[in-house]
């Protein structure tokens, strides 16, 4: 794990991980939480599993109900950023759209937008919730990669490779763009 010293950050922002389930959002989203509170800096992380199976659960997998999944996350996301977080959205956030109306919701500066960039094959093999192999088998219908389509971000503030860097290194990757000082 990496270790900071001396914050630079200067005021909450949200770092919005996008990319295919199985990814690596989550591992990233988990590894940047702790090199962030172990300096002190009020961090809160907003998962996509557990955001479907809480406050999202009435969302289905339409375009609709994707781009609605994002819009409320990213409200989400603001109030804590408004009350000096940094928050860490981990999501697949599949639209372009979505993740640009997200971005609209904050100040210049504040929306770090962080391309997971792994390729559907190693997602499809990681496969760690045995989600692609049923949608492959047709049990699961609308699944992004799959029979619905992601919008690989065009312009991100950081595309990170999970096949030639370790989650470690894009965590040092992602707290250097943050102007974290990184040992």
């Amino acid at each position: 794990m990496p270790r900071l010293t001396k914050p630079l950050l200067k005021k909450p922002s949200v770092i919005w991980l996008t990319g295919l389930s199985g990814a690596g959002k989550s591992t990233v989203a988990k590894g940047l939480e702790q090199a962030l509170k172990s300096q002190n800096i009020p961090v809160s992380v907003l998962d996509g599993d557990a955001l479907r199976a809480n406050l999202n659960k009435d969302l289905g997998f339409s375009k609709e109900d994707r781009i609605e999944n994002i819009r409320r996350t990213a409200v989400m996301a603001k109030s804590f950023v408004d009350s000096g977080s940094v928050v860490i959205v981990a999501l697949i956030s599949p639209y372009a759209e979505g993740r640009q109306q997200a971005r609209q919701l904050f100040q210049e500066g504040q929306f770090l937008e962080v391309f997971i960039d792994t390729p559907l094959e190693v997602c499809i093999q990681r496969d760690p919730k045995g989600l692609y192999a049923r949608a492959l088998n047709g049990d699961i219908k609308n699944f992004t990669g799959i029979d619905a389509p992601y919008e690989a971000p065009l312009n991100p503030e950081l595309s990170l490779n999970t096949q030639k860097h370790s989650a470690n290194e894009l965590i040092e990757t992602i707290t250097k763009h943050l102007n974290l000082m990184v040992n």
